[in-house]
């Protein structure tokens, strides 16, 4: 039958399977760089509203779906990676979605059709993590991997054995295969892109796709150098495994075995609960130290679990809920371009105050040319803003509809904004570099962190008063430090008598410094404190340091090709050269001194200690100090073999195996007690 305001019916199907096609395509192609590159170019919202789209055409027209469909894949696909590959007998699948409180009581409702029974479920977090099959026998990890695409997954068991809240021991010598997430704690992620900013190297998108490229890497020492942690949530017949008979009983049981899980779960039995769930998860999402994109609800019992099963792709027991992404307009007013201590260069959209997520956001990073170009932003522009992974705002999209008439393209500057130098790129580093070494701003930069706590620790030598010493010229680089006179601090601004003696002070003070301190101070690329303090320990001193070759770098243990080929090629200048022939002129000590005298006598010497928790009345970095004094061993993870564990304020899983394991336990206060007593 035929209608004016109506496709035909041949040209109507023609048009479904064209925008099915079109949409299994572009859906494919976000899976990819979300799932297998690690580099996703869409945020979850919009993948979401597009795989919702197709599922609806799905539904309205099952005939015309394509035989490829994405709605028919679990995760992503395998990876040509050089991972081997796992199969999983028991299918790793996915979680079906919905994006509204109604929608998910709907689907109870469905659930209490299905099974004619009354249900409790059991609420959790969605974790916005890489999804993970854990395998131990007799208690001891075998074996891990990622879920992949739900049949086969890549084995990253060295890597998991690097995570610290992971254990490679459980409680007791039970076999299972349990399942769960492995993610990047918020401050993890600021660190680590901030450093790749430093680095010129790509920036991680979101947390989730951090720790999917951090626990695929194939260097095990990257994989620990996240700071990565995992909750887990599941295992395969736990029933007959591990003796319980509810989600519930499970989590409990997981976490008796010394296992993380995630604290924030509740039972829930009627519609008021799961309103008031949703509401308080949704509400504190943005004060929780990890990231969550939503909550899921489980049928609690695992017989009615059972009773349900599954589809080819998710099960009918479980359901995720995903919160909607909060996001903001806002205009662009300009963009600013700083420049780093290595010369990086990094342009900032400045925008019109705008309240996100509960604070008030008015500088967006935009990371590099590339990625400015991307989002074709302009002057002027309408832009929507959200948080990356809650934490970092980021701008998601220009409006285009709301674009003023006439706006350019934006110029990439070519020269550098402080010093007016060539800017260039290196190698294959998306980053600009100003490389000029006597830039104001990269040496402003460099200083401050010479002067920084972890390094040198000058005391009172902070960014405002390193700005005066580089204007008036009493410093150019950091060896100048040691140069300058009473007479020339004097004339500092708000620097009186005290002030500049106190300062001398504390510049005579840091030249007795250990020389891993002073490495630190350098502050060469890829070169952490805990790397310095590894080199100064081998080596010995600065000049042994400076000659040593990649080779003799990279042999010692923890370190890698990366680090040995940054010393060598930081030594190699002329100027670095001239800084340690400077620093040994002017009576800055470039000796390692190991200055722990183990008190041979105290009742931790030999002991194995792990830190948990926070620390309200000292620094971890001053507890381990004083613990490897007393001739104790710090450790990342809590196993049979501990002797002590200290736990400060909100401890969490690593407390409970140690209480299970019936291993001493210090609070803060008993810890400062014998600190006091020695």
């Amino acid at each position: 039958m035929m209608d004016s305001e109506r496709l035909p019916a041949q040209a109507e199907e023609q048009v479904i399977v064209a925008k099915m096609k079109a949409l299994n395509a572009q859906l494919t192609t976000w899976a990819q760089e979300y799932y297998e590159a690690d580099a996703p170019t869409v945020t979850d919202a919009v993948y979401d509203r597009a795989y919702q789209e197709l599922q609806e055409l799905a539904t309205a027209f099952p005939a015309l779906m394509p035989t490829d469909s994405v709605l028919h894949q679990v995760g992503g696909q395998r990876t040509k990676a050089d991972l081997v590959k796992v199969p999983h007998p028991v299918p790793m699948l996915s979680l079906g979605d919905v994006f509204s409180l109604e929608e998910l009581i709907a689907w109870q409702a469905n659930v209490v059709k299905r099974l004619d029974a009354a249900v409790t479920y059991h609420a959790e977090l969605k974790i916005d993590g890489l999804a993970v099959s854990i395998v131990y026998q007799d208690g001891q990890l075998v074996q891990a991997s990622t879920r992949g695409d739900g049949q086969i997954g890549e084995d990253v068991t060295a890597n998991i054995r690097e995570i610290a809240s992971i254990p490679n021991n459980l409680t007791e010598a039970v076999s299972v295969e349990v399942r769960g997430e492995i993610y990047m704690p918020k401050k993890a992620f600021v660190a680590l892109n901030q450093q790749r900013e430093r680095d010129g190297l790509p920036t991680f998108a979101n947390p989730r796709n951090a720790a999917a490229g951090s626990l695929r890497q194939l260097d095990v020492q990257v994989t620990k150098s996240r700071q990565l942690a995992g909750f887990l949530y599941q295992a395969v017949e736990p029933e007959i495994t591990l003796a319980v008979t509810t989600q519930a009983a499970l989590i409990d049981r997981l976490a008796a075995l010394g296992l993380p899980v995630n604290p924030a779960s509740a039972l829930i039995r009627d519609e008021a609960e799961l309103a008031h769930y949703v509401t308080r998860e949704a509400a504190r999402r943005d004060d929780l130290p990890y990231g969550i994109d939503g909550i899921v609800l489980k049928v609690n019992r695992l017989s009615q679990q059972k009773m349900l099963g599954a589809t080819v792709k998710v099960p009918r027991w479980a359901i995720a809920y995903k919160f909607k992404p909060e996001e903001a307009e806002t205009i662009v007013r300009d963009i600013e371009w700083t420049v780093g201590r290595t010369g990086a260069v990094t342009p900032t959209a400045i925008m019109d105050p705008v309240i996100l997520a509960g604070t008030t956001v008015a500088r967006a990073s935009l990371h590099n040319p590339d990625y400015l170009r991307a989002k074709d932003i302009r002057l002027g522009d309408t832009v929507k803003l959200h948080k990356a992974g809650d934490i970092i705002p980021e701008i998601s999209a220009v409006v285009l509809a709301k674009r003023v008439e006439g706006a350019a393209l934006y110029d990439i500057p070519t020269h550098c904004p402080v010093c007016g130098e060539a800017l260039a790129h290196l190698d294959s580093e998306v980053v600009l570099r100003c490389l000029n070494p006597l830039c104001p701003a990269q040496i402003q930069e460099a200083v401050t962190h010479f002067a920084s706590r972890q390094a040198m620790n000058i005391v009172g030598l902070g960014p405002r008063i390193v700005a005066q010493l580089l204007t008036k010229g009493y410093v150019h680089e950091v060896s100048d430090l040691y140069r300058l006179t009473e007479a020339q601090l004097l004339t500092l601004d708000k620097f009186g008598p005290t002030s500049t003696q106190n300062l001398l002070k504390a510049l005579q003070h840091s030249k007795q410094n250990s020389v891993e301190k002073l490495l630190f101070g350098l502050g060469i690329r890829n070169v952490g404190a805990k790397a310095a303090r590894s080199i100064a320990a081998h080596f010995g001193d600065l000049k042994t340091m400076a000659t040593a070759t990649p080779a003799d770098i990279a042999e010692i243990d923890g370190l890698g090709l990366v680090i040995a080929d940054s010393m060598t090629k930081y030594f190699g200048t002329r100027q670095a050269q001239k800084l340690v022939d400077d620093f040994i002129q002017l009576g800055v000590n470039t000796v390692y001194l190991n200055q722990i005298n183990l008190n041979e006598a105290s009742i931790l010497n030999g002991k194995k200690v792990v830190l948990t928790g926070k620390l309200t009345r000292m620094t971890r970095p001053e507890v381990t100090t004083w613990l490897e004094a007393q001739g104790a061993k710090v450790i990342n993870s809590v196993s049979k073999n501990t002797d002590l564990l200290i736990a400060g304020d909100n401890a969490g899983t690593k407390l409970t195996k140690a209480t299970a394991l019936g291993i001493d336990v210090w609070d803060e206060p008993q810890l400062q007690q014998q600190m006091q007593s020695k």
